[in-house]
């Protein structure tokens, strides 16, 4: 699937042509290009390649799949790589979706590995705003970074609800520790595979903004560095909630280990008064006399002191909070 657009002086001049005519349109002053490539063939690359003088180290990492995000600068062009990402909360699944790019004067070519990068939701963004499209390519790499920062920084607000809920569970009076620990672990996982795609964005971003590569001009710049805002605010949170997830499961476990400590703690307080009775019918019951042997007096004697020693031992305990 191949997607084609060219804009001339801010104006969608055509779209959906043919690979070929790609050159014709660079070769007119004032025109920026996008192509964009669904699941390329290595030919189609090469013919790309060919097309746009585009360096060798670079179609091979486009050709590849799990790049790091990164931004590598070549002689005649720069080369993107990004990750879209979405987070299911019903499930607790983050899925992410691989894009390479090449940025060149006057075209942006999009390679995706597959087609669960919204390519459609990047062109609206385009289509919406239009009074950035005079800028040309500085314009079409706005329009897909704001994308893609947007959705993460949206995946990391939902992790932050999903931690939230976490925590809440924690201090349940009967916690299903089970539960606990699967969801601790679902999220761990996502935030550990959400870190790896947007911690790197903030430093690609701002090289990018960098004026040696002229990709954000005066009108541009300001909607670059709301992105790349918008990137180190998503970075920092996620940073801040794999912190969260540790301290909740530090928490979850410190809490059970108190529980276990004021289980024990009444189960000591219990064993210690059922001892009483235990060891004062054991006395009386050895094979000796014993003041009151045989006589009411006796039996009353032994009772009398079995509930008043039960009882003081219940009272001590329950004073100290042990029962």
């Amino acid at each position: 699937m191949t997607r084609t657009r060219a804009y001339r002086d801010g104006v969608l001049l055509k779209e959906d042509f043919p690979l070929a005519d790609v050159s014709d349109f660079l070769a007119e002053p004032g025109t920026a290009v996008w192509v964009d490539l669904c699941e390329p063939s290595e030919a189609d690359l090469a013919d790309l390649a060919g097309e746009l003088g585009l360096h060798r180290l670079a179609v091979e990492d486009a050709a590849g799949e799990r790049q790091r995000p990164k931004l590598d600068r070549y002689a005649e062009h720069a080369f993107l790589t990004a990750y879209a990402v979405r987070f299911d909360a019903e499930a607790g699944d983050l899925a992410t979706a691989e894009l390479a790019a090449f940025l060149t004067p006057q075209a942006l070519v999009t390679v995706r590995k597959d087609d669960g990068f919204d390519i459609e939701a990047v062109v609206r963004r385009w289509d919406e705003n239009t009074e950035l499209a005079k800028s040309g390519v500085p314009f079409l790499v706005h329009g897909l970074l704001d994308f893609v920062v947007d959705g993460q920084y949206e995946a990391v607000q939902a992790l932050d609800e999903q931690v939230e809920g976490l925590a809440d569970l924690v201090f349940d009076d009967r916690p299903d520790q089970s539960v606990l620990q699967h969801r601790s672990f679902r999220l761990r996982k996502s935030l550990t595979r959400l870190r790896k795609v947007v911690l790197p964005m903030r430093e690609v971003i701002s090289s990018l903004m960098r004026p040696d590569l002229r990709l954000a001009d005066e009108l541009t710049r300001p909607y670059f560095e709301d992105v790349h805002d918008h990137a180190r605010q998503a970075a920092e949170q996620t940073e801040s909630l794999r912190e969260q997830v540790t301290t909740i499961r530090e928490t979850q476990l410190n809490l059970q280990s108190n529980r276990l400590n004021l289980i024990m703690k009444k189960v000591t307080g219990w064993a210690a008064v059922i001892a009483v009775p235990t060891a004062v019918t054991g006395f009386y019951g050895q094979n000796v006399p014993y003041p009151g042997n045989g006589t009411p007096a006796g039996f009353w004697t032994s009772t009398a002191v079995v509930l008043v020693l039960s009882l003081g031992l219940y009272g001590l305990f329950k004073k100290k909070d042990w029962l």
